[in-house]
């Protein structure tokens, strides 16, 4: 597997006609959505719990495996053996193998950045590793973690977690509250229940709001989070977007701004798995709203902002992907406002969505025979 290397126009075309031919491609019948017509096919399949979907230059697919594995998928939806230089992952829970990105300068520096719940003495936590993606692809090397969520925890759920980029070149990295540890959420000692911001060498930018906080963890961008699985950078002014789980009922839309505090769990618009009432409310002094929340939860997972040509209705749209609602989920933006939504059901649960280089919307779905699907014009 030699890549064609550059992201050049003929790759995308190459790339566009045979992910319309794929063998393994399967189409339903023309849907109506969000003004529309649209087909959703399945462009690969016999993945294990797909996690994160990332484009390479030439067209192809990297693809987590929750399980703990990282695996080519050609242009034509052959999936290949795993990569190897993945460590091990605790793949139990909501715990595995992450997210996955390239590097911004991936053509020269060949970095792949991803972030999984990582096994220790004491537990879990989530960290986020990079490595060098081999010229054949069958490896990563020189693996190296840049960055560790910190206290670790004994069980099994809300580890996050996104990479995201920004047009600055630092480091997004969204973060669980790891469930039994939600207080620690607001504790600016701890990195659980946040969104951090590094370099891509794991340091700390001189600009970050707590920097030079005493007793706060300078990597801290934003706190107050419960478990965020969904993040995007506007492509309009650059801003990031995120979306996290609620518990019973509100999950969030949220604008993470520098050092603000977005109240997790003392408000929320959700109640307890128990019924129970969970903090004081749904508003306090200092507490930043969402611009946007659910109830019932959809539980939201993977995220992007749609500005390609294909569908030109649905231009600056945000569009999530939900487990529990398994469906792909249009939101209407104006500015820094929701003014929408509509859902294409699936009847299957939507880990990661993503644009692809041809203008198509990819959906990994999370199942133990999981998938990767299209979303393309019915013409």
């Amino acid at each position: 597997m030699v890549p064609a290397g550059g992201i050049a126009a003929l790759a995308f075309v190459l790339f566009a006609a045979c992910a319309a031919t794929s063998a393994f491609a399967q189409a339903e019948s023309p849907r109506t959505f969000a003004g529309e017509q649209v087909r959703v096919t399945r462009f690969a399949s016999g993945l294990e719990n797909p996690w994160a979907i990332a484009f390479l230059p030439d067209g192809r697919l990297l693809v987590t495996e929750r399980a703990g594995r990282m695996r080519v998928v050609s242009r034509d939806g052959r999936v290949y053996a795993p990569i190897q230089g993945i460590p091990r992952v605790h793949a139990s829970g909501q715990g595995g193998l992450l997210d996955v990105a390239l590097d911004p300068d991936f053509a020269q520096s060949r970095l792949v950045f991803f972030s999984y719940a990582e096994p220790r003495a004491d537990g879990a936590g989530t960290a986020v590793a990079r490595g060098r993606l081999s010229s054949d692809m069958t490896r990563l090397d020189d693996v190296t973690v840049i960055f560790r969520q910190m206290p670790s925890g004994t069980g099994n759920n809300h580890f996050g977690s996104r990479l995201i980029f920004a047009r600055d070149g630092t480091l997004f990295v969204t973060l669980g509250d790891r469930y039994s540890l939600r207080d620690k959420a607001q504790d600016l000692s701890t990195t659980l229940g946040k969104v951090v911001r590094i370099n891509k060498d794991g340091s700390i930018p001189a600009d970050n709001p707590f920097r030079n906080t005493e007793g706060a963890r300078p990597e801290i961008w934003s706190y107050g989070h419960r478990n965020v699985q969904a993040g995007a950078i506007d492509p309009r002014d650059g801003k990031l977007w995120t979306v996290e789980h609620g518990a019973r009922g509100g999950d969030e839309v949220n604008i993470p701004e520098a050092g603000m505090n977005y109240g997790w769990p003392v408000i929320t618009y959700g109640r307890d798995y128990s019924g129970a009432k969970i903090g004081e409310g749904t508003a306090k002094a200092g507490m930043e709203q969402p611009v946007f929340y659910w109830d019932p939860s959809i539980a939201p997972s993977g995220a992007t902002f749609y500005d390609a040509a294909l569908f030109s209705r649905w231009k600056g749209s945000l569009f999530v992907g939900a487990l529990a609602g398994m469906s792909l989920v249009r939101l209407t933006v104006d500015g820094d406002k929701v003014t929408g939504e509509e859902r294409l059901s699936l009847d299957k649960r939507v880990r990661d969505v993503r644009q692809g280089p041809d203008g198509a919307l990819w959906l990994a779905i999370d199942a133990d025979d999981g998938e990767i699907l299209r979303v393309v014009p019915a013409r």
